[in-house]
């Protein structure tokens, strides 16, 4: 059974390879420049903390997937969302752990403390080469908002999606 709860402080570092671990397919080995920067920035969980919460998903004793969770969007300074909004970045599911329903587990309960906490909306950002999660936030009802898309490099369009939680949004 998957626990989806925060990340204890002894986890970091194997949350942050966890999410590395996930990205890699999307970032080249030799990658240098903004690419080998984006690397980086996926493992340095604690500079995130200060804003989020790092959530988990363990799975047998061990770190499956985590998420960076922000109750107040504006917070993340990915992306300049609106006041009332949540929302997450980076959720990875270790390679060897797809294909199991983790990467749902994770989004949902970032939906849940969006709610419980009165947010209008939680939004994300994703590209195009990530088509299986872009797929599975469409089926869970998160619709595109390209006002707030972005482009951190050339030839890297970055996607956002939000769900709406209330009406007045």
């Amino acid at each position: 059974m998957v626990a989806i709860r925060d990340a204890h402080g002894d986890e970091l570092d194997v949350a942050a390879a966890v999410m590395v671990d996930a990205y890699e397919q999307y970032i080249p080995a030799d990658a240098a420049g903004p690419l080998a920067g984006y690397r980086e920035e996926i493992r340095d969980v604690r500079r995130r903390l200060a804003d989020a919460t790092l959530i988990v998903a363990e799975d047998r004793g061990r770190i499956a997937g985590a998420v960076t969770y922000y109750p107040d969007a504006r917070r993340d300074r990915a992306a300049p969302w609106p006041a009332g909004w949540a929302c997450f970045r980076l959720l990875a599911v270790h390679p060897v752990a797809r294909g199991r329903g983790i990467g749902r587990l994770l989004t949902e309960e970032c939906i849940r403390r969006a709610r419980d906490e009165g947010c209008a909306a939680v939004a994300l950002h994703t590209t195009e080469l990530m088509a299986v999660a872009r797929a599975m936030y469409e089926r869970m009802g998160f619709t595109r908002v390209p006002q707030f898309d972005f482009e951190p490099m050339p030839h890297l369009h970055v996607l956002a999606y939000r769900l709406l939680l209330s009406p007045s949004s």
